[in-house]
């Protein structure tokens, strides 16, 4: 297996694309899909069609979401976050594409982010668009259910929301311009990608010599596309990740470890801090 020095001297004198997957963000508190600790936890995240289509399925996406977004906007960068901002800040990069959407790349100071899912932060009405804050909509829950039992502390789950067996009796909270229904401005499963962001992301992808994948199985065809891409390019990928990939058998190099202890090390040896 590869180590970080190897990943440093393959990436040493290219420009980056980084992207970045959930791998990047469990030592912040926030779970990953499909990690080693993947198996013991039993995921039904709810679909898009399903969000759109089911009040019953937007009343249970929002009792979880009100009982997660505390820990997930509470959520810190770790080391990982620190050592891609460096990354950018000593002009390695050409772009950084996420896969997550907790926005810790912003909190730690990154500017150049492509927020490929969307982020948590966000809310938009599904019926005249408009955009408003997470922040400013969970006080709006909790006005709608004084005393819900799920406002208790409760597990955080990959998508910011939260483990709760019970949701019947939430009252999600409507579009203070319309009424219509509002959704976390991320894409869900079942949901296409902006084809804006996807634009942007194969910009950045353009302008590298090499691609650099961190945290991420991509096991989701929406960052796997990019490895795809920059091998058809003929770019070498790296891929940094605790466990196996779907891009491994495309990587020049891979390297089986934890983002936030192999990454401040690549940056640090490429010169970044």
């Amino acid at each position: 297996m590869s180590s970080p020095a190897a990943l440093a001297r393959l990436l040493a004198g290219r420009r980056i694309c980084l992207l970045t997957g959930a791998g990047i963000s469990t030592e912040s508190g926030i779970p990953d899909y499909r990690g080693p600790e993947t198996a013991r936890r039993a995921r039904n995240p709810v679909r898009f069609a399903q969000f759109v289509g089911d009040p019953a399925w937007r009343r249970r996406y929002w009792a979880r979401a009100c009982a997660g977004w505390p820990a997930l906007r509470d959520a810190q960068p770790n080391p990982a976050h620190a050592a891609a901002a460096r990354l950018e800040a000593a002009g390695l990069l050409t772009g950084l594409i996420t896969q997550n959407v907790d926005r810790l790349h912003s909190k730690a100071g990154s500017a150049d982010v492509i927020e490929l899912h969307g982020a948590l932060a966000d809310v938009r009405c599904l019926g005249c668009g408009a955009r408003s804050d997470r922040d400013a909509l969970q006080a709006r829950l909790h006005a709608l259910n004084p005393g819900w039992s799920g406002t208790r502390p409760a597990e955080i789950a990959p998508d910011g929301d939260a483990e709760l067996d019970q949701t019947e009796g939430f009252v999600p909270a409507d579009c203070e311009a319309c009424g219509g229904a509002l959704k976390p401005d991320v894409v869900f499963f079942g949901e296409n990608v902006p084809r804006w962001r996807v634009d942007a992301a194969f910009a950045a992808l353009r302008a590298a010599d090499a691609l650099l994948v961190v945290g991420s199985s991509l096991t989701v065809f929406s960052g796997f596309r990019f490895v795809k891409k920059a091998a058809e390019w003929g770019s070498p990928v790296g891929i940094l990740n605790l466990g196996p990939s779907r891009g491994d058998p495309l990587a020049a190099l891979r390297v089986d470890a934890r983002a936030a202890e192999a990454l401040p090390e690549v940056a640090h040896l490429l010169g970044a801090g």
